[in-house]
């Protein structure tokens, strides 16, 4: 660009472009992704079984990639051809020159651009487009910068064994990530295959793997061989075994609060130190058969249901504010909110003991018989699933989309307080329970 150009201005200008080109052409991807896929199907792709086993497969296609297994390349064809547009000179040329470094970094890029458009699809329109924004704005800033400053170029480490370290480090990270993936649909379609324990099974494994290499205890294709071990990839193994050491109680049903959202729910944990573990009763404080308690769970064994209308009923009958709480199987933020906010003394009895909750999952597939199937008046179509009822309950009742989102209503079905989403904050959570108390036992 500096070379190109009259001024040394114009040149960053012309930089300035080019970064702003690959901002622009990660944020309309992101943007035609939400468009085609809409508030509804962005939540039923993160869920949807084939999505989450082909992202398991790509995520570990990538992965073998990134160990040395193999190359992943776009077809040259594509690269050719972004890459003679890029020849064209002008602004049009360096927006063409933009599009073809995105493809050509696609083997490193796609893997994470996937994670994010996919693990952002819970019902916000907003956050795919800006994970995209912040994602497509950290990847444009060094080559801007490098653009404007070439001379840089000449300090930059040579390629070698250490770029093969980081790929391999990365192979690791995603082979652990794909079994996110595989998780969801495992919740999702209750196959009970990836419990809590066995998942972190899996990562124990991986990340001791990952802290060997790292050490040099393993070598793979492509890796030069190591004379002496660096003072920061021996920071970087204590780190990956600190790590290990930090999951290892989990096998026994210690809580990990760090990873809440992205292990499966506690409730799935098959072994426990204190002697409980994972089973398909919830209970009430009545002896009422629970509709759908042998599928779905509240974590902590706290009392409730899993169909509004039976939970309404118990509400009136017992006499107490009804709490809904709309989560989903695949929902990170629900799981954070469950494992930090949940178990605190202050808030778990008062859901105990306070409210009659309902958990409405958004994402569950069970097909309802045909008797219950309605005709939306959100989007006129036909909802035949508890989770697509449950999703458009919340649309057209409450004008809201994500999860989780927390809903307090009297016997009138009339609210108690302001409903809210995903806030850690264990007082203010307090104050949103006591306040709408406050206001049924005033109403009462």
């Amino acid at each position: 660009f500096t070379k190109q150009s009259k001024t040394r201005r114009e040149g960053i200008f012309k930089a300035l472009v080019y970064g702003t080109s690959i901002v622009l052409i990660y944020v309309t991807f992101g943007l035609v992704f939400t468009a085609a896929m809409g508030p509804l199907g962005l939540n039923d792709l993160s869920t949807n079984l084939w999505m989450n086993l082909i992202f398991f497969g790509i995520f570990v296609l990538f992965a073998f990639s990134f160990l040395g297994a193999f190359e992943i390349q776009l077809p040259s064809s594509l690269v050719n051809l972004m890459d003679k547009h890029a020849d064209r000179g002008g602004y049009i040329g360096i927006f063409f020159m933009a599009f073809t470094l995105v493809l050509v970094s696609f083997s490193c890029t796609g893997p994470i651009v996937g994670s994010i458009l996919i693990s952002s699809a819970g019902g916000e329109l907003v956050k795919p487009v800006l994970g995209m924004f912040s994602f497509g704005l950290a990847f444009a800033i060094p080559f801007t910068l490098f653009a404007i400053f070439p001379e840089w170029m000449q300090r930059l480490p040579k390629s070698g064994g250490w770029l093969n370290t980081v790929k391999v480090v990365l192979g690791f990270l995603e082979l652990a990530l794909a079994f996110k993936f595989l998780s969801i649909a495992d919740l999702v379609y209750h196959w009970g295959i990836l419990d809590r324990d066995i998942f972190l099974a899996i990562w124990i494994v991986i990340f001791s793997a990952l802290g060997l290499y790292l050490l040099g205890k393993i070598r793979l294709p492509h890796d030069s061989k190591m004379e002496l071990l660096g003072v920061p990839r021996l920071l970087l193994a204590l780190v990956t075994f600190t790590f290990v050491v930090y999951m290892i109680p989990g096998l026994w049903g210690a809580p990990l609060k760090l990873l809440s959202g992205y292990l499966p729910p506690i409730a799935t944990q098959q072994f426990s130190l204190t002697g409980s573990t994972a089973t398909n009763e919830t209970t009430t404080s009545s002896t009422e058969v629970v509709l759908y308690g042998d599928l779905l769970k509240i974590p902590h064994s706290i009392p409730g249901f899993f169909d509004y209308e039976q939970a309404l009923a118990a509400a009136k009958r017992e006499g107490k504010p009804l709490l809904i709480d709309f989560t989903g199987h695949g929902c990170v933020n629900c799981r954070k909110m469950e494992e930090n906010v949940w178990v605190d003394p202050q808030v778990i009895k008062r859901l105990k003991e306070d409210f009659v909750m309902v958990a409405l999952y958004i994402d569950e597939r069970l097909e309802l018989p045909e008797s219950k199937w309605y005709t939306s008046s959100y989007d006129d179509k036909v909802k035949k699933t508890l989770g697509k009822q449950n999703a458009d309950f919340q649309i057209t009742r409450f004008n809201n989309n994500a999860q989780p989102y927390y809903v307090i209503l009297d016997h009138q079905e009339q609210l108690l307080a302001t409903p809210r989403g995903y806030d850690t904050d264990i007082a203010s959570f307090v104050s949103f329970l006591e306040g709408a108390k406050a206001k049924f036992q005033a109403k009462k």
